[in-house]
């Protein structure tokens, strides 16, 4: 039975596509620490992301680097941080962060409330910027 991560990619479950590929699949997390907060997740079904074969882990990581300069044209800032946590959701995932200090980053730290619209507008941007690069 596919997880909550593998369902999103498929688009049983909605959410707010940022880019995607037939490997990779990048939305808005729905409890960011800042605005442009995007998940990127393989669209194979891998609870480990060092379970990942090489190759993949390598295509992931160049489809995040991607990913991270359309947030970074979309929500300017010093830097776009990434962290694998991987403890919430039992699917490989990487966070692109928007951050101007390392307290962004800071995972302890309160949730944003962003409703659809501007969720959709937010995933919008960066998608149209992740178009764009080609």
């Amino acid at each position: 039975m596919a997880g909550l991560f593998a369902k999103i990619a498929a688009g049983e479950i909605p959410s707010y596509k940022c880019a995607g590929d037939d490997r990779f699949y990048a939305f808005l997390d729905i409890n960011p620490l800042v605005k442009g907060h995007t998940l990127v997740i393989p669209r194979r079904e891998v609870d480990y992301i060092f379970d990942l074969t090489d190759e993949e882990l390598a295509a992931m990581t160049v489809f995040a680097k991607r990913v991270a300069a359309a947030i970074k044209e979309a929500f300017p800032c010093r830097k776009v941080g990434m962290a694998v946590l991987g403890l919430e959701v039992p699917h490989a995932h990487i966070h692109l962060i928007p951050m101007n200090s390392e307290k962004d980053m800071l995972f302890s730290n309160p949730k944003l409330k962003v409703d659809s619209e501007e969720m959709e507008a937010i995933a919008a941007k960066i998608r149209s910027n992740f178009e764009r690069q080609g």
